[in-house]
């Protein structure tokens, strides 16, 4: 979930075409886990091969890859690590809610009620050690190039960024920010016609850039004074302050200035928040990572999908297609170095 900082950050409606020639670091647990869930029959049940092994992840990363490539994107997928002693239990809580989902969502079936079936089966979407490596083989076959992050892979990617390896980082999560991703482009894996639940209506959602250094000096305040923001709403590793939301945050901080002061004035302690400070600033990252973009193995790719897990070969030869296209700004970008 990260921190939820919508209700004060700003952000501008991009297209894709805007991203072409450019790096994006992308946050793929994030990216598969938006695959999971939306990629569903009606009644919630994810697309699955012959021999009953979940590839709505594959499907997702394979189409929407492809995508990018068309437009000149060059993606790059960070994947996460150890996760942080702190946020166990945060892991732990998402598992018991994703088990209670599975529960509402049999249950749901069973009433014929397909609509709150898939709802909850969205919520117990799981991704498991073996759908990653497929996902990593997968990338490897399509010449897509991936960093193993030692942690969070959003402070992986932000880290990239800051670097200036990549142009930014992609995630739908807020965290990137707080990590100090220079630039955030949201919604990347979830573009295109959504519905809202519970209604039959349809939203047209669109990717959206968000720029660090333009949030911090319109809400008047440094990356450090954010990361405390972060804090007293809550993030991964604290649940926060009950009752304090983005824009109460902004005011308490601006008023005292840190969190320390802010404690101290309202009688209050949150557990390890220098400890959750240094999460956010000083990451643990690696330098680790080359970034190239090679050609498409197709044979591996077509076994890999079609033989393996019974993809339509029509549809993914569309989606190499649309892959090949990507040579040309591949290319281009190799002779734009010389000038």
């Amino acid at each position: 979930m990260g921190v939820n900082l919508s209700d004060i950050i700003v952000s501008h409606e991009i297209s894709f075409k805007e991203l072409r020639g450019k790096i994006i670091a992308i946050d793929a647990y994030n990216s598969l886990y938006q695959f999971l869930s939306i990629i569903r029959q009606p009644d919630g049940t994810p697309l699955r091969d012959s021999k009953g092994r979940v590839t709505s992840h594959l499907s997702g990363l394979l189409y929407r890859t492809a995508n990018y490539m068309s437009e000149g994107i060059k993606p790059v997928y960070v994947f996460d690590g150890r996760p942080p002693e702190l946020k166990m239990k945060t892991v732990e809580e998402r598992m018991k809610i994703r088990i209670q989902a599975k529960e509402q969502w049999e249950k749901a079936l069973e009433r014929g009620d397909f609509e709150e079936a898939r709802m909850k089966a969205q919520q117990a979407s799981h991704l498991t050690k073996d759908m990653v490596e497929d996902a990593k083989k997968l990338l490897d076959y399509m010449g897509i190039p991936w960093v193993q992050a030692p942690s969070e892979g959003e402070a992986q990617a932000a880290y990239m960024a800051i670097r200036g390896d990549a142009y930014a980082s992609a995630s739908q999560d807020f965290d990137s920010l707080l990590f100090g991703a220079p630039r955030l482009v949201r919604n990347m894996a979830i573009t295109g016609k959504r519905k809202l639940p519970r209604k039959r209506v349809y939203v047209d959602v669109k990717p959206e850039m968000i720029l660090i250094q333009e949030n911090l000096k319109r809400l008047e305040i440094n990356r450090e004074q954010l990361v405390d923001i972060g804090i007293l709403i809550g993030t991964d590793y604290n649940p926060g302050i009950k009752g304090i939301g983005p824009k109460t945050a902004l005011k308490l901080i601006k008023k005292y200035g840190s969190l320390e002061v802010v404690m101290e004035k309202r009688g209050f302690t949150i557990e390890h928040y220098q400890e959750i400070r240094d999460i956010f600033l000083h990451p643990p990252t690696t330098e680790n990572y080359t970034l190239i973009w090679r050609d498409i193995d197709e044979i591996s790719l077509i076994q890999f999908l079609c033989d393996e897990h019974n993809f339509s070969k029509e549809r993914v030869m569309s989606a190499v297609e649309k892959m090949r296209a990507f040579k040309k700004y591949r290319e281009q970008r190799s002779l734009d170095a010389w000038f």
